[in-house]
Protein backbone atom coordinates (compact mmCIF):
# COMPACT_ATOMS: atom_id res chain seq x y z
CA UNK A 1 0.00 0.00 0.00
CA UNK A 2 1.43 3.25 -1.19
CA UNK A 3 0.79 7.05 1.61
CA UNK A 4 -1.49 8.39 -1.32
CA UNK A 5 -3.02 5.57 -2.95
CA UNK A 6 -2.89 3.24 -5.99
CA UNK A 7 0.31 2.55 -7.59
CA UNK A 8 1.81 4.43 -10.52
CA UNK A 9 2.09 2.55 -13.71
CA UNK A 10 6.14 3.27 -13.33
CA UNK A 11 9.06 1.41 -15.20
CA UNK A 12 12.14 2.72 -13.83
CA UNK A 13 15.51 1.86 -15.41
CA UNK A 14 19.06 2.92 -14.08
CA UNK A 15 20.33 3.98 -17.92
CA UNK A 16 18.53 7.01 -19.07
CA UNK A 17 16.91 6.69 -22.08
CA UNK A 18 18.62 9.41 -24.09
CA UNK A 19 22.29 7.76 -23.88
CA UNK A 20 20.42 4.57 -25.33
CA UNK A 21 18.95 6.37 -28.12
CA UNK A 22 22.36 8.12 -29.39
CA UNK A 23 23.75 4.81 -29.54
CA UNK A 24 20.93 3.59 -31.16
CA UNK A 25 21.35 5.89 -34.23
CA UNK A 26 25.49 5.03 -34.27
CA UNK A 27 26.75 3.59 -37.21
CA UNK A 28 28.55 1.15 -35.68
CA UNK A 29 26.31 -1.72 -35.56
CA UNK A 30 27.91 -2.99 -32.11
CA UNK A 31 26.79 -0.42 -30.65
CA UNK A 32 23.48 0.45 -32.35
CA UNK A 33 22.10 -3.19 -32.39
CA UNK A 34 22.39 -3.99 -28.61
CA UNK A 35 20.74 -0.15 -27.54
CA UNK A 36 18.45 -0.54 -30.13
CA UNK A 37 16.98 -4.28 -28.56
CA UNK A 38 17.73 -2.56 -24.91
CA UNK A 39 15.10 0.28 -26.16
CA UNK A 40 12.32 -2.96 -27.35
CA UNK A 41 13.14 -4.78 -24.23
CA UNK A 42 12.05 -1.36 -22.52
CA UNK A 43 9.05 -0.35 -24.16
CA UNK A 44 7.97 -4.06 -23.72
CA UNK A 45 8.32 -3.70 -20.33
CA UNK A 46 7.11 -0.55 -19.88
CA UNK A 47 3.73 -1.17 -20.86
CA UNK A 48 3.91 -4.65 -19.33
CA UNK A 49 3.80 -2.33 -16.32
CA UNK A 50 1.06 -0.62 -17.38
CA UNK A 51 -1.11 -3.62 -17.76
CA UNK A 52 -0.19 -5.24 -14.24
CA UNK A 53 -1.19 -1.66 -12.84
CA UNK A 54 -4.49 -2.05 -14.41
CA UNK A 55 -5.31 -5.38 -13.88
CA UNK A 56 -3.45 -5.81 -10.21
CA UNK A 57 -0.52 -7.51 -9.55
CA UNK A 58 -0.10 -10.32 -7.16
CA UNK A 59 0.30 -9.55 -3.80
CA UNK A 60 3.27 -11.07 -2.44
CA UNK A 61 3.85 -11.90 1.13
CA UNK A 62 7.12 -13.06 3.15
CA UNK A 63 7.25 -16.83 3.81
CA UNK A 64 5.60 -18.48 6.97
CA UNK A 65 7.99 -17.88 9.86
CA UNK A 66 10.53 -15.84 8.05
CA UNK A 67 12.16 -13.41 10.65
CA UNK A 68 11.20 -9.53 9.89
CA UNK A 69 14.65 -8.51 10.78
CA UNK A 70 16.36 -11.12 8.19
CA UNK A 71 15.77 -10.74 3.87
CA UNK A 72 14.40 -13.41 1.98
CA UNK A 73 16.09 -13.36 -1.62
CA UNK A 74 15.50 -15.34 -4.53
CA UNK A 75 17.92 -14.57 -7.58
CA UNK A 76 16.84 -16.35 -11.13
CA UNK A 77 18.76 -16.34 -14.40
CA UNK A 78 16.13 -15.64 -17.37
CA UNK A 79 19.15 -17.31 -19.35
CA UNK A 80 19.23 -14.06 -22.33
CA UNK A 81 15.59 -14.22 -22.68
CA UNK A 82 12.96 -11.62 -21.67
CA UNK A 83 10.99 -14.63 -19.34
CA UNK A 84 10.47 -13.34 -16.05
CA UNK A 85 11.44 -14.26 -13.46
CA UNK A 86 13.00 -17.01 -15.17
CA UNK A 87 14.95 -20.27 -13.87
CA UNK A 88 15.45 -20.14 -9.54
CA UNK A 89 19.38 -20.10 -8.87
CA UNK A 90 19.81 -19.44 -5.84
CA UNK A 91 17.40 -18.90 -2.76
CA UNK A 92 18.42 -16.96 0.80
CA UNK A 93 21.14 -18.99 2.99
CA UNK A 94 22.37 -21.29 0.27
CA UNK A 95 25.94 -20.86 -0.85
CA UNK A 96 27.43 -18.58 -3.58
CA UNK A 97 27.96 -20.84 -7.02
CA UNK A 98 30.27 -20.10 -10.57
CA UNK A 99 27.95 -17.46 -11.37
CA UNK A 100 29.43 -14.07 -10.54
CA UNK A 101 26.49 -12.17 -11.45
CA UNK A 102 23.76 -13.91 -9.26
CA UNK A 103 26.60 -13.92 -6.65
CA UNK A 104 26.78 -9.60 -7.06
CA UNK A 105 22.95 -9.50 -7.06
CA UNK A 106 21.98 -11.45 -3.84
CA UNK A 107 24.96 -9.34 -2.11
CA UNK A 108 23.63 -6.37 -3.50
CA UNK A 109 19.65 -7.65 -2.62
CA UNK A 110 20.95 -8.18 0.96
CA UNK A 111 22.91 -4.68 1.12
CA UNK A 112 20.07 -2.65 0.50
CA UNK A 113 18.06 -4.57 3.02
CA UNK A 114 20.53 -3.69 5.76
CA UNK A 115 21.07 -0.23 5.15
CA UNK A 116 17.00 -0.03 5.19
CA UNK A 117 16.99 -1.49 8.21
CA UNK A 118 19.33 -1.39 10.36
CA UNK A 119 20.13 2.94 9.66
CA UNK A 120 16.18 3.58 9.36
CA UNK A 121 14.19 0.64 11.01
CA UNK A 122 12.52 -0.17 7.93
CA UNK A 123 11.53 -4.09 6.67
CA UNK A 124 12.30 -4.64 3.42
CA UNK A 125 11.12 -2.22 0.74
CA UNK A 126 7.32 -2.08 1.32
CA UNK A 127 8.63 -1.92 5.22
CA UNK A 128 7.11 -5.33 5.82
CA UNK A 129 9.31 -7.71 4.89
CA UNK A 130 8.71 -8.13 1.06
CA UNK A 131 10.40 -10.62 -0.64
CA UNK A 132 13.40 -9.24 -2.37
CA UNK A 133 13.77 -11.00 -6.05
CA UNK A 134 15.93 -10.55 -8.84
CA UNK A 135 16.59 -11.94 -12.38
CA UNK A 136 20.34 -12.07 -13.84
CA UNK A 137 21.25 -12.52 -17.73
CA UNK A 138 18.38 -10.70 -19.26
CA UNK A 139 17.99 -10.69 -22.87
CA UNK A 140 20.77 -10.31 -25.34
CA UNK A 141 23.54 -8.07 -24.46
CA UNK A 142 20.92 -5.87 -22.90
CA UNK A 143 21.84 -2.53 -22.12
CA UNK A 144 19.91 -1.69 -18.72
CA UNK A 145 18.69 -2.50 -15.45
CA UNK A 146 15.27 -2.23 -14.02
CA UNK A 147 12.56 -2.31 -11.09
CA UNK A 148 9.35 -3.65 -12.31
CA UNK A 149 7.04 -2.80 -9.48
CA UNK A 150 7.43 -6.71 -8.88
CA UNK A 151 11.43 -7.65 -8.84
CA UNK A 152 14.86 -6.09 -9.71
CA UNK A 153 16.41 -7.50 -13.49
CA UNK A 154 19.48 -7.00 -14.82
CA UNK A 155 21.38 -7.44 -18.07
CA UNK A 156 24.64 -8.05 -18.73
CA UNK A 157 25.62 -5.20 -21.04
CA UNK A 158 27.31 -5.10 -24.33
CA UNK A 159 30.52 -5.17 -23.52
CA UNK A 160 31.57 -2.41 -25.64
CA UNK A 161 29.87 0.67 -23.83
CA UNK A 162 28.15 -1.36 -20.65
CA UNK A 163 29.69 -4.08 -18.36
CA UNK A 164 27.20 -6.33 -15.91
CA UNK A 165 24.52 -4.72 -14.64
CA UNK A 166 25.19 -6.27 -11.04
CA UNK A 167 28.56 -4.55 -10.73
CA UNK A 168 27.88 -1.31 -9.25
CA UNK A 169 25.97 -2.03 -5.59
CA UNK A 170 24.59 1.60 -5.93
CA UNK A 171 22.50 0.63 -9.04
CA UNK A 172 21.20 -2.16 -7.04
CA UNK A 173 20.14 0.09 -4.63
CA UNK A 174 18.99 2.94 -7.07
CA UNK A 175 16.36 0.39 -8.41
CA UNK A 176 14.86 -1.17 -5.13
CA UNK A 177 14.47 2.53 -3.66
CA UNK A 178 12.41 2.73 -6.68
CA UNK A 179 10.50 0.46 -4.86
CA UNK A 180 10.38 1.99 -1.31
CA UNK A 181 9.24 5.12 -3.00
CA UNK A 182 6.28 3.38 -4.68
CA UNK A 183 5.15 2.06 -1.11
CA UNK A 184 5.63 5.41 0.12
CA UNK A 185 5.68 8.56 -0.99
CA UNK A 186 4.80 7.33 -4.76
CA UNK A 187 6.37 10.03 -6.68
CA UNK A 188 5.13 10.77 -10.16
CA UNK A 189 7.67 9.73 -12.68
CA UNK A 190 7.10 12.68 -14.92
CA UNK A 191 8.79 16.15 -14.11
CA UNK A 192 10.00 17.74 -11.20
CA UNK A 193 8.47 15.13 -8.80
CA UNK A 194 10.07 12.11 -11.13
CA UNK A 195 13.38 14.01 -10.97
CA UNK A 196 12.95 13.69 -7.58
CA UNK A 197 11.80 10.31 -7.73
CA UNK A 198 14.99 9.36 -9.67
CA UNK A 199 17.13 11.40 -7.07
CA UNK A 200 15.99 9.68 -4.29
CA UNK A 201 16.89 6.46 -5.53
CA UNK A 202 20.37 8.42 -6.60
CA UNK A 203 20.94 9.33 -2.94
CA UNK A 204 19.85 5.88 -1.30
CA UNK A 205 21.63 4.11 -3.73
CA UNK A 206 24.97 6.05 -2.87
CA UNK A 207 24.08 5.62 0.39
CA UNK A 208 24.21 1.65 0.52
CA UNK A 209 27.21 2.05 -1.36
CA UNK A 210 28.60 3.97 1.40
CA UNK A 211 27.20 1.62 3.90
CA UNK A 212 28.50 -1.53 2.58
CA UNK A 213 31.95 0.22 2.69
CA UNK A 214 31.60 1.56 5.54
CA UNK A 215 32.57 5.36 3.74
CA UNK A 216 32.34 8.99 5.05
CA UNK A 217 30.60 11.27 3.30
CA UNK A 218 34.29 12.57 2.58
CA UNK A 219 35.18 9.54 1.73
CA UNK A 220 32.95 8.48 -0.87
CA UNK A 221 33.05 9.07 -4.68
CA UNK A 222 29.49 10.56 -4.90
CA UNK A 223 29.28 8.39 -8.80
CA UNK A 224 26.31 6.42 -9.65
CA UNK A 225 27.41 3.50 -11.54
CA UNK A 226 31.12 3.67 -11.35
CA UNK A 227 32.73 0.69 -12.64
CA UNK A 228 29.67 -0.05 -15.17
CA UNK A 229 31.04 2.10 -17.95
CA UNK A 230 33.31 -0.22 -20.24
CA UNK A 231 37.34 0.93 -20.88
CA UNK A 232 36.76 2.24 -24.28
CA UNK A 233 34.10 5.04 -22.78
CA UNK A 234 35.69 8.23 -21.68
CA UNK A 235 34.19 8.46 -18.54
CA UNK A 236 33.52 7.26 -14.93
CA UNK A 237 30.03 6.57 -14.24
CA UNK A 238 26.58 7.01 -15.05
CA UNK A 239 25.85 10.10 -13.11
CA UNK A 240 27.94 12.21 -10.59
CA UNK A 241 26.37 13.54 -7.58
CA UNK A 242 29.33 16.02 -6.06
CA UNK A 243 29.85 17.20 -9.84
CA UNK A 244 26.76 16.72 -11.88
CA UNK A 245 26.91 17.18 -15.66
CA UNK A 246 31.08 15.46 -15.55
CA UNK A 247 30.51 11.60 -15.37
CA UNK A 248 31.10 11.09 -18.69
CA UNK A 249 31.98 12.91 -22.07
CA UNK A 250 32.19 10.60 -24.76
CA UNK A 251 32.14 10.42 -28.56
CA UNK A 252 29.62 7.89 -28.41
CA UNK A 253 27.55 8.81 -25.37
CA UNK A 254 27.85 12.62 -25.46
CA UNK A 255 28.22 14.91 -22.51
CA UNK A 256 26.60 13.92 -19.19
CA UNK A 257 23.73 17.02 -19.27
CA UNK A 258 23.24 16.77 -15.83
CA UNK A 259 22.87 20.26 -14.40
CA UNK A 260 23.86 20.68 -10.56
CA UNK A 261 21.41 24.21 -10.11
CA UNK A 262 17.97 25.43 -11.21
CA UNK A 263 20.03 28.02 -13.24
CA UNK A 264 20.63 25.62 -15.79
CA UNK A 265 17.36 23.33 -15.19
CA UNK A 266 16.59 21.21 -18.86
CA UNK A 267 12.89 22.28 -20.04
CA UNK A 268 12.20 18.70 -22.22
CA UNK A 269 9.73 16.65 -23.41
CA UNK A 270 11.58 13.61 -23.63
CA UNK A 271 12.47 11.28 -20.63
CA UNK A 272 9.37 11.92 -19.33
CA UNK A 273 10.74 15.94 -18.88
CA UNK A 274 13.69 15.24 -17.65
CA UNK A 275 13.73 12.92 -15.18
CA UNK A 276 17.02 11.63 -15.47
CA UNK A 277 18.43 15.16 -16.14
CA UNK A 278 17.61 17.54 -13.88
CA UNK A 279 18.09 14.98 -10.99
CA UNK A 280 21.34 16.17 -10.96
CA UNK A 281 20.06 19.35 -8.89
CA UNK A 282 18.02 17.45 -5.57
CA UNK A 283 21.16 14.84 -6.12
CA UNK A 284 23.78 18.19 -5.74
CA UNK A 285 21.52 19.33 -2.72
CA UNK A 286 21.87 16.26 -1.32
CA UNK A 287 25.64 15.90 -1.30
CA UNK A 288 26.29 19.46 -0.26
CA UNK A 289 24.31 18.67 2.62
CA UNK A 290 25.86 15.41 3.25
CA UNK A 291 29.49 16.55 3.45
CA UNK A 292 28.71 20.02 4.76
CA UNK A 293 27.62 17.64 8.38
CA UNK A 294 30.60 14.98 7.55
CA UNK A 295 30.66 11.66 8.87
CA UNK A 296 28.14 9.05 7.60
CA UNK A 297 26.09 10.49 5.51
CA UNK A 298 23.08 7.77 6.08
CA UNK A 299 22.87 8.89 10.00
CA UNK A 300 21.68 12.51 9.63
CA UNK A 301 21.42 13.77 5.63
CA UNK A 302 19.88 10.34 4.84
CA UNK A 303 18.04 10.33 7.69
CA UNK A 304 16.03 13.83 6.95
CA UNK A 305 15.80 12.34 3.57
CA UNK A 306 14.22 9.26 4.59
CA UNK A 307 12.01 10.80 6.99
CA UNK A 308 10.26 13.38 4.45
CA UNK A 309 10.23 10.56 1.73
CA UNK A 310 8.28 8.48 4.30
CA UNK A 311 6.58 11.10 6.07
CA UNK A 312 3.26 10.99 4.83
CA UNK A 313 3.66 14.97 3.55
CA UNK A 314 5.31 14.90 0.28
CA UNK A 315 2.88 14.82 -2.20
CA UNK A 316 3.00 12.55 -5.74
CA UNK A 317 3.31 15.59 -7.51
CA UNK A 318 5.28 17.21 -5.42
CA UNK A 319 7.97 20.15 -6.81
CA UNK A 320 11.37 20.71 -6.33
CA UNK A 321 10.48 23.55 -3.84
CA UNK A 322 8.19 21.50 -1.77
CA UNK A 323 10.60 18.64 -1.31
CA UNK A 324 13.16 21.06 -0.19
CA UNK A 325 10.80 22.93 2.62
CA UNK A 326 9.78 19.02 3.99
CA UNK A 327 13.60 18.48 4.38
CA UNK A 328 13.87 21.86 6.35
CA UNK A 329 11.25 20.77 8.39
CA UNK A 330 12.22 17.66 8.73
CA UNK A 331 15.57 18.52 9.60
CA UNK A 332 14.24 20.87 12.49
CA UNK A 333 12.16 18.59 13.94
CA UNK A 334 14.74 15.62 14.37
CA UNK A 335 17.58 17.57 14.90
CA UNK A 336 16.76 21.46 16.24
CA UNK A 337 18.15 24.24 14.64
CA UNK A 338 21.89 23.40 14.71
CA UNK A 339 24.21 22.36 12.12
CA UNK A 340 22.05 19.74 10.73
CA UNK A 341 19.05 22.72 9.99
CA UNK A 342 21.69 25.08 8.47
CA UNK A 343 23.56 22.64 6.23
CA UNK A 344 20.19 21.42 4.60
CA UNK A 345 18.42 24.93 4.02
CA UNK A 346 22.14 26.27 2.81
CA UNK A 347 22.56 23.13 0.47
CA UNK A 348 19.17 23.96 -1.11
CA UNK A 349 20.42 27.85 -0.80
CA UNK A 350 23.11 26.56 -3.32
CA UNK A 351 21.05 24.96 -5.93
CA UNK A 352 19.12 27.53 -6.38
CA UNK A 353 16.10 25.75 -4.83
CA UNK A 354 13.88 27.91 -2.49
CA UNK A 355 12.13 26.42 0.73
CA UNK A 356 9.03 28.38 1.89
Amino acid sequence: MTTHGGFQPVFCTIVPPHILDRLAQHEDSALAGPARRSLEHDAYQRTKRRLTTVLGAPAVAPPAGAAADQPHRTVYDARHTQDLPGRKVREEGSDPGSDASVNRAYAGLGATFELYLKAYGRHSIDGHGLPLDATVHFGEGYDNAFWNGEQMVFGDGDGEVFLDFTIPVDVIGHELTHGVTQHTANLEYFGQSGALNESVSDVFGSLIKQYTLGQTAAEADWLIGAGLLAPRVHGTALRSMKAPGTAYDDPDLGKDPQPATMEHYVRTGRDNGGVHINSGIPNHAFYLAATALGGHSWEKAGQVWYDVLTGGELKQDALFTDFATLTVKAARERFGAGNELQAVQKAWEQVGVRTL
